[in-house]
């Protein structure tokens, strides 16, 4: 008697162990298969995303160099700097869309049956989730910190060096562009490689009601020792009026000089988001203060926008996946716009840092919490109703 209950003892502790051992390996399983699609759906998302991003970007950067406004040879750096201060936005975006087409996908396959049938809970796909966002949402805070701020300062830089250019550097060929000053309107048909002569050159100029018009057919840049720069125009004209008056004076020349003056060096006043964090850490600004909720929040939206996407990713298949996913678009809107706006209200005082920079990312957490206890409270009812009517035999047909 004692033998038998010794072995059904052993019997159960190996059942027992067996069990356990299954459920981890199921659990492995588990987490393999959703790391794999998560990590391939969000390479795929974010070079889309990344790759729309850099043609705007160029596209608008051509459209201010050809207006005058960029130096056509600082394109590359301003387009890197400007993908850089866009990074963060691109990652929480990445990470949003591809775990919800994961789960989503899951759950048109049915997948998610076999899961729930196995006893897992849309509970068990928070570890995993956040296991495959925590190292992207550091990156995210590193940049969104560290790098964005920086990238801001160097397109700020490369804008106020251009701003300082002398007036002949400041032009394209083919390209009326306007002075420094704004009292000079320039016109060349083309430029040597140095930039140093021109051809074809088109000069007005007003001062008062004053106006000046230079034709001549070229000329170049004359640098003196003591560092004055002029540009020496050959064989054209000059024409001389008064704007109230109905004459000109034409003088024709051989040679004539414009003396060239960089704009006035002034000291650029850094913004709000070119400030380092330190700096808006320790400013009391409102502009920085909203700045600061901004950054902030980055990082928490990633954390809350993943932990929402589990709850939406289940869909009604009789209306259809592409109705979820536009609700899921709809809600990351809704919740960037809220975002944008309390750091528009806090920059503007009109609301007050310690309550902006929590209030929206509360309000989204207790829509994760309502939207989970919802889900689970519908698969349970779900399963419950499914067990009941098996065993009740109800859906059987009738031999």
């Amino acid at each position: 008697m004692v033998r038998f209950i010794s072995d059904d003892y052993t019997v159960r502790i190996g059942v027992v162990a067996f069990v356990r051992r299954f459920a981890h390996s199921q659990s492995m399983i588990f987490d393999k298969a959703l790391r794999r699609d998560l990590s391939s759906l969000a390479g795929v998302v974010f070079a889309t995303l990344f790759t729309i991003t850099v043609t705007t970007t160029l596209i608008r950067m051509l459209g201010r160099a050809a207006g005058g406004r960029v130096d056509v040879g600082s394109l590359l750096p301003l387009i890197a700097f400007a993908s850089i201060k866009l990074l963060p936005v691109l990652l929480v975006l990445a990470l949003y869309v591809s775990v919800l087409m994961a789960l989503s996908r899951a759950f048109r396959d049915s997948e998610m049956v076999v899961w729930f049938a196995s006893g897992r809970s849309l509970l068990d796909w928070i570890r995993p989730v956040l296991r495959f966002a925590l190292p992207l949402v550091v990156v995210i805070t590193v940049i969104g910190f560290e790098l964005a701020p920086w990238a801001n300062r160097q397109i700020g830089e490369y804008t106020r060096r251009f701003e300082q250019r002398e007036d002949v550097s400041r032009i394209s060929a083919g390209q009326f562009s306007e002075s420094a000053s704004g009292s000079r309107v320039f016109f060349v048909e083309s430029l040597d490689e140095d930039e140093t002569a021109v051809s074809n050159v088109f000069v007005t100029q007003q001062k008062a009601d004053r106006l000046t018009i230079v034709v001549a057919a070229g000329g170049h840049v004359l640098t003196k020792p003591d560092g004055e720069r002029f540009l020496v125009l050959e064989k054209g004209r000059r024409y001389d009026g008064d704007q109230s008056a109905s004459g000109f004076r034409i003088m024709e020349f051989a040679s004539y000089a414009l003396r060239l003056q960089p704009a006035a060096g002034s000291a650029r006043d850094l913004s709000a988001k070119d400030r380092s964090t330190l700096e808006l850490l320790e400013s009391r600004t409102p502009q920085d203060l909203g700045e600061l909720a901004w950054r902030i929040g980055l990082p928490v939206s990633a954390l809350l926008l993943v932990l929402l996407a589990i709850p939406l990713s289940s869909f009604n298949p009789r209306v259809g996946r592409s109705v979820n996913l536009a609700v899921a678009l709809l809600v990351y809107v809704l919740y960037s716009n809220l975002v944008s706006l309390a750091q528009a209200w806090i920059a503007q005082g009109r609301l007050p840092f310690a309550f902006g920079v929590w209030v929206v990312h509360a309000i989204v957490m207790l829509v994760v919490v309502w939207l989970f206890w919802r889900r689970l409270t519908l698969f349970r009812f779900g399963f419950s109703v499914a067990g009941l009517g098996a065993a009740l035999g109800i859906g059987r047909g009738r031999r």
